[in-house]
């Protein structure tokens, strides 16, 4: 019987099944770091390198993690616009 890789929440990868790609566990913002992201995103939608940096250390975040929070964000604001 083939082991199972362990799911871990300490920010290893992990598999998601047979086949599939190693992901990293998804992340949980805390209520300050979204109420910051929100924050901001109500300034501008997008960030300069320098800005996503500065932001992502003020939140002990990556900037992939502030980059794709950031993302997400247009999307759904995009498709809340769309729908009026």
């Amino acid at each position: 019987e083939p082991e199972k890789a362990p799911a871990a929440s300490n920010g290893e990868l992990r598999l998601a099944g047979k086949g599939k790609k190693l992901r990293k566990p998804r992340t949980i913002y805390s209520s300050l770091q979204l109420q910051a992201l929100n924050q901001r995103f109500q300034q501008t939608q997008y960030l300069a390198l320098p800005e996503r940096a500065e932001l992502a250390a003020q939140l002990g975040l990556t900037q992939t993690q502030v980059k794709i929070w950031f993302q997400n964000k247009r999307s759904k604001y995009k498709k809340i616009m769309k729908q009026g």
